[in-house]
Parts: structure tokens; sequence; C-alpha cells
């Protein structure tokens, strides 16, 4: 284990009345993994990991509730912070962490006052247990795009100057991930040329050409790997998701395969009546709904690669019920970093936007 002692943590500190929202952007913004719940006076009350954010979107946590909601939760659990002396050496840090199997640590003074962190870290990417490879479904003629992509596929469209799909391969290998497969089929030499063998951008890219659209599932069996899980993403996304956590999510759950999911909320505009019989029995002004939606993301395992069909039109939808059905786990990993679907002008306008004012980290 390396580590790394993280003496500017101001950002990183919360306090109990800022939401479970608050926690996810400054999780996002900071992008170590982990924020500091203290009270006014520094003293450290708790740490929120991204895990924790991810369980509580789990079990329907409202993401506006306050933080001290989640603290209390934890505190009725047993679950205490586990933190040190600030004046123990590295190595001495080090081995407490890898005794605890922790991979952050909050460093207090005598009055459990926070006064830095240590992380470990990682130079080439972080370890896995198990082996994975990638794929980007890169095929897509983005016909909601045009005439963007009347003569450029949607892939390719550059986002602050930089295309989209080299974002995703930059954050693929940032999390570990050297095997990189492409789907293609619209204007597929414009990606060749620009990536080559991937070489330049420290991954093995290799070319799958789908010779007719296969969907979001089927050309996956066009990857020459039965034994290795894929993370297969669309092309269209724009995210600073953590790769590294939903490959670690997926094993711990013994899945067949981890969907990606975002949260997303709708607010009726106007007062929903209940009732019965034509009788009111309950009024609720301007509800808030909550749903985890599909974010385009997946960790397909090597059972569940075995049910796709070959040369025949296949989504990940299909799979999905297909795993349901035969009584197999398929399990969703909340999405709580920065999120895009470029599908739309304005999306992709959007996107500039957030690049430009640095809401994207990676």
């Amino acid at each position: 284990m390396k580590i790394s002692r993280i003496n500017d943590y101001q950002a990183l500190i919360t306090h109990s009345g800022d939401c479970l929202r608050d926690a996810m952007k400054r999780l996002d913004e900071t992008a170590l993994g982990i924020v500091l719940l203290c009270e006014k006076n520094g003293r450290l009350l708790d740490t929120i990991t991204d895990g924790d954010v991810r369980r509580a979107i789990l079990d329907n946590v409202d993401l506006d509730a306050p933080l001290w909601q989640l603290y209390g939760r934890k505190v009725k659990a047993g679950q205490e912070p586990i933190t040190a002396c600030s004046g123990l050496t590295l190595a001495e840090l080090t081995l407490q962490m890898t005794e605890a199997k922790i991979s952050h640590l909050p460093l207090v003074d005598a009055d459990q006052r926070v006064v830095g962190l240590v992380c470990e870290t990682f130079a080439e990417g972080r370890r896995h247990n198990i082996e994975v490879q990638a794929v980007v479904m890169a095929g897509g003629f983005g016909t909601r795009l045009r005439p963007l992509t009347d003569n450029t596929p949607k892939p390719m469209l550059p986002v602050g100057g930089k295309p989209l799909l080299e974002r995703t391969v930059g954050r693929l290998r940032d999390c570990g991930i050297r095997d990189v497969h492409f789907t293609t089929h619209y204007l597929p030499e414009q990606i060749q040329e620009h990536f080559g063998n991937g070489s330049d951008f420290g991954v093995d890219i290799h070319y799958v050409a789908e010779e007719q659209p296969l969907g979001t599932a089927g050309s996956l069996n066009l990857v020459n790997d039965d034994e290795t899980p894929l993370v297969v993403i669309n092309g269209d996304i724009l995210t600073a998701v953590d790769f590294s956590a939903l490959i670690d999510f997926h094993q711990s759950h013994d899945a067949a395969m981890t969907v990606g999911v975002r949260q997303y909320d709708f607010k009726v505009p106007y007062g929903v009546i209940e009732s019965v019989g034509g009788q009111v029995v309950a009024l609720k002004e301007k509800p808030k709904m909550e749903f985890l939606v599909n974010a385009g993301i997946y960790l397909v395992g090597v059972e569940a690669k075995k049910l796709i069909p070959a040369d025949k039109r296949f989504d990940m939808t299909d799979l999905i019920e297909q795993l349901i059905a035969d009584g197999k786990k398929v399990v969703s990993f909340p999405v709580i970093e920065y999120w895009l679907d470029i599908g739309q002008h304005e999306d992709f306008e959007q996107a500039q936007v957030d690049i430009q004012a640095k809401r994207w980290a990676a």
C-alpha cells in the first residue's frame, strides 16, 4: 500500500446540517472518495465515503435529508470512525490502514479535531481482485445531434476541445483498465485514425466492427474473450464515475451483472389528489418522485455474457430481463459522480459549460 498525506483537507469538511446531496457534490469535486463530517469547532463526528452514499441511495434515503440522519444510522449500527494521531509516521499510518483494511484515515489532535488526512494512492490506476476489460459502444449514428454528426461519429464530438471518447478512455485508464474495445459502425475510420492501437493513450485498443447494429448487448459476442468480465459504457456518456468502485461493488455482491443507475427526481407541478370511489382521502402538494434510472454503464459477468445470442439484435434490457427470469443476481450501482448523457443539442452545450466550469473533474 502507498499512501499520501492530504494537508489541504478543508474542502473535505461538511457539517451535520448539510444534506446528502451536498456530500455527493463535495465527493465529486474533491474526487478522494471521502468527506469529513465535523462539528463547527472541527471535531470529527464521522467519515462519509462514496460507498456510504451509494448504500443510502439504495436504501431510499432522501438526498435532501440532513447528514445527521445518515450519521445517526451509522451510530446505531455501532460504526465509529477510525482515526490516527497526526504525529505518526507514514510507515505507522500505512500499517494501521492495512490492518484495518481502509483506504482513508483522518488525522486528529487530542480533542478529535481534524488536522489532516491520509489516503491510499495508486500510481498506475487502482488495483482489482479480478481482471476486467472495457467495451465502449461507439457505433451509433447520433441522429438527434445532426448536423454535428453528419460527418463526425457522436463519440468523437469535441467536449472542451477533446473528443468525448478520449475522455472516456482516460477515465478507464485512470481506474486501472488497460484493455479497451470499441464497437464501431458509423464512420469507424475516424475513430481508428485518432486512437490507433491506443499506445498514445496508455491503453490497448481493439476494434469490433458491427456490420449491422446488434443492439447494446449483442455486439459483446464480437469481443473475443469469454473468460473476462466486461465493463460496458455507452459512447455518448460524459462521466467521472469510479469504475474501480463499480468493479469492487460487483465482486462484493457476487453478481451476474451490475447496472449503473442514476438518481432521477421528478417534482409534480400540481397538487396530487388521492381518491377512493370518488372520495378524496389525501392531498399531496407538488410531491417529489424519486427514481433510479439506467445510466448506460454496466459490468457484465462471464456467465451473463453466455446468455447473449449470436448474430441477433439483443439489448442490455433483454439481458437484464433474461438474467432476472433465470434467477440470477442483478444489482444496481448508484452513480453519484458527474454524469451526463449527451444525446441532444442542449446536452452537448451543457457538457461544454460543465467542462469550462470544471464541474467534471476527470
